[in-house]
């Protein structure tokens, strides 16, 4: 563990983290699924909500057309759409008034409630802001003559009359009608006369017109216009707080004014009507109380125009196009559902809705009918399409996708923290311990292995924390067990190199007195020193056999045989026995090797045999080879360790067991064996297990 403020030391090599293979990032890989999984769910509920609801909205598509077209023609049928019909340009500003041709041919104004009913079933009176309101038109039909008609209605006190034979007008309640006609301004003073007795309780009268030339009154002498008719009636209720005498009550009147310009074109016999340039006449009226003071006065501000075929692109769905037009002329009106551009769809999800597959993706429809009305017949051709839905979809959608965004967004920050705060944590957790696992495989030094897995950086006070934590004092004390024993190692090492320089010392004092190589007690000599030297930390035991030299020479085996069980009770090794051939067999060997790789065989079968049973030596000869074969009754050696037991550390009963031994005999022998050109073998055979030494004939 690298001390705070100091470089850290540069690992040994092959110290560093291991690639890991993909069971590693198993738990990893199945959070993040659980996530992605998570947020493909949250996108696809989203999807399959808005494809049913498209669905949903494409199927009752053609019920809503139907419907929007019944109420465009049920609208248009109607006194009011007839009169959007026959007016189709209503100015927005309506005053000055101008005229507007009705749907009837003419008014029965001299009946109150038929001549108001009419009025404010067609729609085309002007609303005032102080409930005031008045409908200039003309009858659809010019043989019914061509009148002027002003019907409406205002608030206002008691009404003062003329009284018969009075001329002055400044007295009383009077109507000054102003109309421009062609250049021409015409005007018109028409004062009310009572027909009902004062003190009841319903108000009516007459109005009788005047021409007038110059000025505000009539000449002293003018009559009044023949074929005028006015009518006046008030209501007996009041409209607001105030004693029943002052109080402000409904006054309605009906007028029919005679004019000049429609009678001269009667009198062509076939005129044109509505006339074209009824739209250019501007209609003034003003209802004046005693002393000139105007109750009502149709060029006040603010008015709210008549309806019009405009009005009608309120009841169209959103794609929808209204087209009116009468038979064989260019359309009157052209008209779409309102875009209030409040708000607006994603251009994304308007390609997501379009591509999203439903059962029936109904075309544009189409829909014509025609209205009849006074003055001709109408066409109406009303034609739908479903992008509308679609576009009307898309502006909830995008404001649903607010919603989906932001659970989108809770799931990301929800991964976020688990990824930051749990899965990196981990994953430096799992790289450190593989680099600590693949150390102790390559046998790197013990703190080296242990230094790689610091987590000083994790500890914490959360459960990944408390588990490093944990993990990092058992390292600690692991690393400090680990001191302990090295420093325990070298001080065995350091006593057996001392020890291993005393007996070294004789040694070569021995070397010194046998010189001589061919000298038995020389290469007894060089052994040990070579021991010493493992002992010593020098040299390893598979370096010492190997760098151990074998004199070879020529050997009777079978001699070699008969000695070795003559003398193997001396060994501790009791009844073992051995046929003579009775003729040598030649072979080159070192015998006092050879001999060695006898004694470990002998010695591993004394160990292994059954109690009471002797060890067989037998000498076979082929045309090449010498074989001896070393017999044993007993347990046989498992199949898995026939080809191990030769191996350094692998006894025949398994590992190296627990009674000193280390599994070095039977390598001794093969390495022997290899060094005198020949091979040992094993195999369970007759109740035990049989050993076989081969060596080459010599000559």
């Amino acid at each position: 563990m690298n001390r705070p403020g100091k470089p850290p030391e540069p690992a040994p090599p092959g110290t560093g983290a291991p690639r890991l293979g993909i069971a590693s990032f198993r738990r990893r890989l199945l959070i993040r699924a659980v996530f992605l999984l998570l947020a493909l769910a949250t996108l696809a509920l989203a999807v399959v909500l808005l494809q049913d609801e498209k669905e949903r909205s494409l199927r009752n598509y053609q019920q809503a057309f139907r419907k929007t077209q019944a109420d465009v023609m049920a609208r248009l049928r109607l006194p009011a759409g007839q009169l959007a019909l026959l007016n189709p340009e209503v100015p927005a500003e309506p005053t000055p008034l101008r005229p507007l041709v009705l749907p009837y041919p003419s008014l029965d104004f001299d009946d109150p409630g038929k001549a108001l009913q009419a009025v404010d079933a067609a729609g085309c009176s002007t609303v005032y802001p102080d409930d005031s309101a008045l409908c200039v038109a003309v009858g659809s039909n010019p043989y019914t003559g061509g009148f002027l008609y002003l019907v409406g209605s205002f608030l206002g006190g008691e009404l003062a009359g003329r009284e018969p034979g009075d001329t002055g007008l400044d007295a009383v309640h009077r109507a000054r009608i102003r109309v421009e006609m062609r250049g021409e301004l015409q005007s018109w003073v028409a004062p009310f006369e009572r027909l009902s007795l004062r003190g009841e309780p319903l108000v009516r009268g007459r109005l009788l017109a005047y021409p007038v030339q110059g000025g505000d009154d009539p000449a002293p002498d003018a009559q009044p216009v023949r074929d005028f008719r006015g009518w006046v009636w008030q209501a007996a209720t009041c409209t607001g707080a105030g004693e029943p005498a002052d109080c402000a009550r409904r006054v309605s009147f009906a007028m029919r004014l005679p004019l000049a310009g429609f009678r001269d074109a009667l009198a062509t016999g076939r005129p044109a009507w509505p006339p074209a340039d009824l739209d250019r006449i501007r209609v003034d009226l003003q209802v004046l109380a005693p002393g000139g003071a105007p109750v009502f006065d149709s060029d006040a501000p603010d008015a709210l125009a008549p309806g019009s075929l405009q009005d009608l692109a309120r009841l169209l769905q959103p794609g929808e196009v209204l087209t009116v037009r009468k038979a064989g002329q260019p359309p009157l009106a052209v008209l779409k559902a309102p875009d209030d551009g409040r708000e607006r769809s994603s251009p994304l999800i308007l390609r997501l809705i379009d591509r999203l597959p439903v059962t029936a993706r109904p075309q544009p429809v189409t829909a014509q009918e025609s209205v009849r009305t006074p003055l001709g017949s109408y066409e109406v051709r009303l034609v739908g399409d479903a992008q509308g839905v679609a576009r009307s979809l898309g502006v909830v959608a995008t404001r649903m996708s607010w919603y989906v965004a932001a659970m989108l967004g809770a799931i990301g920050l929800a991964w976020i923290v688990i990824e930051v705060g749990l899965i990196r944590r981990i994953v430096v957790l799992t790289r450190r311990a593989a680099a600590v696992s693949r150390n102790v495989q390559l046998d790197a030094p013990g703190d080296a292995r242990i230094d790689q897995l610091d987590l000083s950086d994790l500890r914490g006070r959360d459960e990944l924390g408390i588990l490093a934590g944990g993990l990092a004092d058992l390292l600690q004390r692991v690393k400090s067990d680990v001191q302990r024993e090295q420093l325990r190692s070298q001080r065995e090492r350091d006593m057996l190199q001392a020890v291993g320089h005393e007996i070294l010392s004789p040694l070569q004092s021995l070397m010194v007195l046998h010189p001589d190589p061919a000298d038995p007690a020389h290469r007894y000599v060089q052994r040990m020193q070579q021991a010493v030297r493992v002992l010593y930390g020098q040299a390893s035991p598979s370096e010492a056999l190997a760098a151990a030299q074998l004199e070879l020479a020529p050997l009777d085996l079978d001699a070699f045989l008969r000695e070795v069980a003559g003398n193997a009770r001396f060994a501790g090794i009791e009844d073992v026995a051995y046929v003579p051939r009775g003729a040598p067999v030649t072979v080159r060997a070192d015998p006092f090797s050879l001999e060695d790789v006898v004694t470990h065989i002998l010695r591993n079968a004394e160990r292994h045999r059954t109690p009471g049973t002797p060890i067989t030596l037998t000498l076979q000869v082929t045309a090449a080879e010498a074989v001896v074969g070393i017999h044993n009754r007993g347990p046989a050696i498992p199949e898995e360790l026939i080809e191990r037991i030769f191996d350094y550390g692998v006894s025949a009963a398994g590992a190296a067991e627990a009674d000193g031994r280390r599994g070095q005999g039977l390598f001794v022998a093969r390495t022997y064996m290899a060094k005198m050109g020949g091979a040992v073998r094993c195999a369970n055979r007759d109740g035990g297990v049989r050993f076989e030494l081969v060596l080459p004939l010599d000559g």
